[in-house]
C-alpha cells in the first residue's frame, strides 16, 4: 500500500484549479470492456472555483461547490457538470467576491460601501455557509448535496439543476450535522449532529429520519424524531463541541468518537461576527484530554453514560466499519496521530507547492494509520488490569482502569510514514453494521491522492492500482447483480492524468483483483472530488 513513486513534475496542481461547467453531457471515448450490467450515473462532488475575481480561496474545502456525473447507458459513457447554485456561490459571482465566509476564507464587507455601513455589517450576526461540496445522498425519493452546516441543497441527479436550499434547523434539533449519514435498506437515515443542551451546554443528537411516504415532500411531510446523545465531558460545559466528520452504526449501536479537536464556540460567536474569522480559526487541540468512545443503543434510545472508553489523542474524519461479535464491538477508523488537526495541513497553498515543499509540510503533520480497537460490552465485575478482550483475531485490547474507564489499545491495519488510507468504502448493502473482510480506500502520498487500494482486515493483505501522473479519487464500490461474495462488483474513480490528450476519465476497476476493466476518457480536466454515490438505473 505504500507509494514509492514521486511527483516532481507537481502535476497534482491541475486538481485544484478552477474549471468552468459544462453547457451539455460530452461523450467519453472508452477503452477496455465495461461490465454489461454496469448503468446509471457516478455522481460526485467537490469544489471547482478556487478564487472568485482577484480573491481567491485559502482552504481545500473552500472552493465553491461543483456536481460531476458520468452516465453510463448501453455501452456509451457521458461526463457532465455544474455548479450548485447555492448562495455562496450565486452572491459571490453577482458581486465578483467571497460573500460568505468560507472553512479558511474570510468574507470582508463590501469595500465599496461607507465606514459606518461596512461597521454595522460585522454586528448583522453569523452567516453560515451553504457551499455543499462535501457529499450528496438520497432523502427518499430526492437527493441532496450537503457539507456540515445545517443548509443542504436538493438537486436534480438527471439535469444537476439546483432546485432548493432546505434549511435543516427548521426540522431537527441541531446546527449542523455530519455529511455522512448511514443509510438502512428501507431508506432510513440516521445522523448526527450539535445542539444546544441545557443551561446552554452543548450536547449531540442522534437523527432519525424514516422513510418517505410515497408522493409527499420528504422533507417537510416526514415524521422528523431525534434522540438526545449528551456527552458529559467538561468541555461540554464550556461552551466547546467536538468536531464529528462521521460515526459507526452497528445492528443495536451507535459509535461516536469524541477526538480532541473543539470548536470554541464562544470564539465562533464573538470573534466571527465583529473582527472576522473563519471556521478553522475557531478549532482548537486539546494536548491532554485524549480521545473517548461514546456508545448509544438504537432501540431503545439511550446514551450508555456507564460505558467510558478512552485512548491515546487522534484525529478522526472516516470511520470504515463497525460490528459486534461476541459481545464486543469492533471499530475500525482511518486515524491521525495525535492532538493536533490535520486540516492546518490542507490549506491549499501547501498542497499546490513543489513536491520537495509538499512533502516536509506532509512530514510536520500527524501520521495517519488504520486502526481497530475493540470495546467490550460487558464491563461489570470485571478485573482491574486484565485485558478485557477475548477474541482470537486481532491483539487489540481493552483494560478496565481503577476510575472506571476502559483504556483501549488498537491492532494497526496498515501504517506507512505519510502514506494514508482515506476516504474508506465498503460493500455498504452487504457489509454495513457486520463482520466484513474487505475496504476499499484513496491511498495519500504526502496529502496528494495518487493510488487506489484494496484491504483485507482480516489478513491485512493490500491490492493497489497506481499509474504515473495519475491521480485518482475516492473509489466507490458496485456490486455485482446477485453476487455472493464480499468483493464480487467494481469499483468506480474519477481519474485525472494531467498532459494526456484526455486528461480526465471514469476508471472502472475489478474489485477482487484491482485489475482495470474499462476507463472512459473525457477531454478536460477534472478538479478534486470528495464524496458522492452510484444511482443505479431506473428498474424496467
Amino acid at each position: 500500500m505504500v507509494s514509492r513513486v514521486e511527483h516532481p513534475a507537481a502535476g497534482y496542481r491541475k486538481i485544484f484549479e478552477t474549471v468552468e461547467e459544462l453547457n451539455e453531457p460530452i461523450p467519453a471515448n472508452i477503452t477496455g470492456v465495461i461490465p454489461s450490467w454496469l448503468g446509471g450515473s457516478l455522481l460526485r462532488m467537490g469544489p471547482g472555483l478556487f478564487e472568485v475575481g482577484d480573491e481567491p480561496f485559502h482552504h481545500l474545502f473552500d472552493g465553491q461547490a461543483l456536481m460531476h456525473k458520468f452516465d453510463l447507458k448501453g455501452g456509451q459513457v457521458t461526463y457532465f457538470r455544474k455548479f450548485i447554485r447555492t448562495d455562496a456561490y450565486v452572491r459571490a459571482m453577482t458581486e465578483k467576491r467571497v460573500v460568505i465566509t468560507e472553512f479558511g476564507t474570510v468574507a470582508y464587507p463590501d469595500p465599496c460601501k461607507n465606514v459606518f455601513s461596512r461597521f454595522f455589517t460585522y454586528f448583522r450576526g453569523i452567516e453560515v455557509t451553504d457551499n455543499c461540496l462535501v457529499n450528496l445522498y438520497p432523502i427518499g425519493e430526492d437527493f441532496y448535496a450537503v457539507t456540515e452546516t445545517n443548509y443542504i441543497t436538493k438537486v436534480d441527479p438527471d439535469s444537476l439543476e439546483t432546485l432548493k436550499k432546505v434549511d435543516l434547523c427548521k426540522y431537527l434539533s441541531i446546527n449542523g450535522v455530519t455529511a455522512h449519514p448511514h443509510i438502512e435498506a428501507d431508506g432510513t437515515i440516521y445522523n448526527i449532529g450539535n445542539c444546544f443542551g441545557k443551561n446552554m451546554s452543548l450536547a449531540y443528537n442522534i437523527i432519525k429520519i424514516p422513510p418517505a411516504q410515497k408522493g409527499k415532500h420528504t422533507i417537510s411531510n416526514t415524521l422528523l424524531s431525534h434522540r438526545d446523545f449528551c456527552c458529559s465531558t467538561p468541555e461540554n460545559k464550556c461552551k466547546k463541541n467536538k468536531y464529528i466528520c462521521s460515526f459507526g452504526i452497528t445492528e443495536n449501536y451507535f459509535v461516536f468518537v469524541e477526538q480532541p479537536i473543539k470548536i470554541n464556540l464562544l470564539k465562533f460567536l464573538s470573534a466571527w461576527s465583529i473582527r472576522g474569522a473563519t471556521y478553522m480559526d475557531c478549532f482548537e487541540s486539546n494536548e491532554s484530554m485524549g480521545t473517548w468512545f461514546h456508545l448509544a443503543t438504537k432501540e431503545p434510545a439511550g446514551y450508555m453514560k456507564n460505558h467510558k472508553y478512552r485512548t491515546s489523542a487522534f484525529n478522526l474524519f472516516h470511520h470504515i466499519n463497525a460490528y459486534e461479535e461476541q459481545g464486543f464491538i469492533v471499530v475500525d477508523l482511518c486515524t491521525w496521530k495525535g492532538h493536533e488537526f490535520v486540516y492546518n495541513y490542507l490549506y491549499l497553498a501547501n498542497l499546490r507547492g513543489e513536491w520537495e515543499e509538499v512533502k516536509k509540510a506532509a512530514m510536520r503533520s500527524p501520521q495517519p494509520e488504520v486502526r481497530r480497537y475493540v470495546l467490550p460490552l460487558d464491563i461489570h465485575r470485571e478485573e482491574q488490569g486484565k485485558n478485557l478482550v477475548s477474541l482470537s483475531y486481532t491483539t487489540a485490547t481493552a483494560v478496565l482502569l481503577s476510575d472506571g474507564t476502559i483504556w483501549l489499545e488498537p491492532e494497526v491495519l496498515f501504517s506507512g510514514p505519510r502514506q494514508a488510507f482515506e476516504f474508506p468504502q465498503i460493500n455498504y448493502s452487504k457489509c454495513c453494521g457486520k463482520k466484513y473482510s474487505f475496504a476499499y480506500g484513496l491511498g495519500l502520498n504526502h496529502f496528494i491522492p495518487d493510488r487506489i487500494v484494496k484491504l483485507d482486515v482480516q489478513t491485512k493483505e493490500q491490492w493497489v492500482w497506481q499509474e504515473e501522473d495519475c491521480y485518482p479519487s475516492e473509489p466507490l464500490f458496485v456490486p455485482t447483480p446477485g453476487a455472493t461474495k464480499e468483493d464480487d462488483g467494481v469499483l468506480l474513480s474519477i481519474v485525472v492524468k494531467p498532459g494526456a490528450e484526455r486528461p480526465g476519465f471514469l476508471l472502472i476497476l475489478d474489485a477482487m483483483k484491482l485489475t482495470e476493466l474499462a476507463r472512459a476518457e473525457v477531454n478536460t480536466i477534472i478538479p478534486v472530488t470528495f464524496h458522492g454515490m452510484y444511482k443505479p438505473p431506473p428498474s424496467p
